[in-house]
């Protein structure tokens, strides 16, 4: 179980919960995020339709993503809708919420190694992360894909660093996403295969100094497809565009005619 920064949600926060008990009135439910901290769903919060029954709509045990709409802090209680949400919010929601657990098993899993309390991992790792980054598993991603100096950055103490580096490493898989160019590259001069070969060499040379995994490959002269590889697609697409406007700037040197076309993906 998480452990969250405060006692209760706000009022407009969207909070996972899992349904408890369900009467013909509500039902009770309980926030994930909050240590299971006890909410009621009204009735009338569950559906903007007409329902004959609330179990037509939710079932003990269920996950939903629940929008908080009364807070008393004094009382402790806490009211929530599913109906004040859109499904793009429920499914984002979700998502970050899987991503976040997944992220602090991995912080807790070097807590153990290491001899921490889970709490220290919250306090020195999770809570500093969450407050540079906001998501903890994109700072973790981008710690794997970017190096250690990330962690320092953001004020994780150095006795976390390797150790979280390496556990980090063999949870996360970063998926690679490809930018692609097709190219017409051509020449009228006697030396023109010469020339050619020169401009696509400069563009290979440009993404190796890059340490930029690609492909350059013939698709049937003169025609050339160029694959650029990355962690994200702002990466690839800024990548892929200063090579092609090196190999731009070779072929006019060379006096070849050049024809970039970005490729949809």
């Amino acid at each position: 179980m998480v452990i969250p920064r405060k006692e209760i949600p706000d009022v407009g926060e969207l909070v996972v919960a899992t349904v408890q008990e369900i009467y013909d009135y509500g039902a009770y439910v309980t926030l994930d995020e909050y240590r299971d901290f006890k909410a009621y769903l009204p009735w009338s919060e569950i559906s903007s339709k007409w329902v004959r029954n609330i179990r037509d709509v939710i079932r003990e045990g269920q996950k939903i993503v629940a929008k908080v709409i009364r807070v008393d802090r004094v009382k402790k209680e806490v009211d929530v809708s599913l109906k004040r949400i859109t499904e793009s919010d429920k499914q984002r929601k979700m998502q970050w919420w899987k991503r976040y657990v997944k992220a602090c098993k991995i912080v807790e899993l070097v807590a153990e190694k290491i001899g921490k309390r889970i709490e220290d991992a919250y306090r020195e790792v999770i809570w500093v992360l969450e407050d540079k980054y906001s998501d903890i598993m994109y700072a973790l991603e981008k710690a794997v894909s970017e190096g250690p100096q990330l962690l320092r950055e953001a004020g994780v103490p150095e006795e976390w660093v390797n150790p979280l580096m390496e556990e980090a490493s063999r949870h996360i898989k970063l998926k690679e996403v490809a930018v692609k160019y097709k190219l017409i590259v051509q020449s009228t001069k006697p030396d023109g295969v010469l020339r050619i070969r020169k401009c696509l060499e400069h563009i290979a040379d440009f993404l190796e100094s890059k340490s930029t995994k690609f492909r350059l490959y013939v698709s049937g002269s003169p025609r050339y497809i160029l694959e650029v590889y990355a962690a994200d697609y702002k990466t690839a697409e800024t990548l892929a565009e200063q090579a092609i406007e090196e190999g731009r700037l070779k072929a006019k040197e060379l006096e070849l005619l050049y024809v970039p076309e970005r490729e949809k993906q």
